[in-house]
């Protein structure tokens, strides 16, 4: 434990060095033209297009709100509440979870999880309450008491070799600062709130990805063991953090470095 506490600290010594790097190491003149180009033509919105298009296909609004026990007109203000518990289920579950399910009541193919039909398809529906602002109830049953819970003491645990937790990052002292060359976000933030905003395309990869798949990526940086897809834990920690930017309004897909 003496030698775990040593290397944290000498970790967090070097991690404070980087994070008090100038603002000129961040994004260069050409890539903040881009930036401001994309905000404009958001190359995701093909995906979102595409997503429409399987969603359809496969599912359809009719077929997926009476899954969730919902009116097609109520749809977009449900899905501004995901992650939810979906009585068909009998569990807490996301978007994508959900969309399974609807699939699967449809008789056709389930896609995965991590597959780009799902992030393509899942994408597409979350654009529905585009504009709505997200409403997860944490408190409206016992099942989503429990899931902010355990999504709160995961955001908190340190895990890995590094000592790390999402909280390390994303610590209210923290806020603002830069590692690698971004600045880390307030996820409760308007703009920058995860639940609100991914969906999205990371320049930095060409491509639109999921908020649970970034969180996944935001693990294997830090050298954290990635909770996988679906699992009890990753959907707890969805669960969690949509809550610290619950109320911020929806926009997909976002736009990220």
């Amino acid at each position: 434990m003496h030698k775990l506490s040593i290397c944290t600290a000498l970790f967090s010594l070097a991690l404070c060095g980087i994070l008090n790097a100038e603002e000129s190491m961040s994004m260069n003149a050409a890539d903040k033209a881009m930036y401001a180009e994309m905000l404009e033509n958001n190359p995701a919105a093909m995906d979102i297009a595409e997503g429409e298009e399987l969603f359809n296909a496969q599912i359809g609004q009719e077929a997926y709100a009476k899954m969730l026990g919902v009116s097609v007109k109520d749809l977009p203000k449900t899905i501004a509440g995901f992650p939810r518990l979906v009585k068909a289920a009998g569990k807490v579950v996301t978007l994508s979870q959900s969309l399974q399910m609807a699939a699967a009541q449809q008789g056709k193919a389930v896609p995965k999880l991590e597959s780009k039909e799902m992030v393509k398809m899942s994408g597409y529906v979350k654009s529905l309450a585009n504009d709505l602002k997200t409403n997860i109830d944490v408190k409206v049953n016992k099942q989503m008491e429990e899931m902010v819970v355990l999504g709160k003491h995961i955001f908190e645990e340190r895990r890995g070799g590094r000592g790390l937790s999402c909280n390390s990052c994303h610590s209210p002292d923290i806020i603002g600062s830069r590692l690698r060359m971004q600045e880390l976000p307030d996820l409760g933030a308007p703009t920058t709130a995860s639940a609100s905003t991914w969906h999205a395309y990371r320049m930095t990869q060409s491509a639109m990805v999921s908020f649970d798949k970034r969180m996944q990526q935001c693990m294997k940086n830090a050298l954290l063991a990635e909770l996988p897809l679906g699992s009890k834990e990753m959907v707890a920690l969805e669960v969690y953090v949509t809550n610290k930017g619950k109320g911020n309004t929806i926009q997909i897909p976002g736009l990220k470095r």
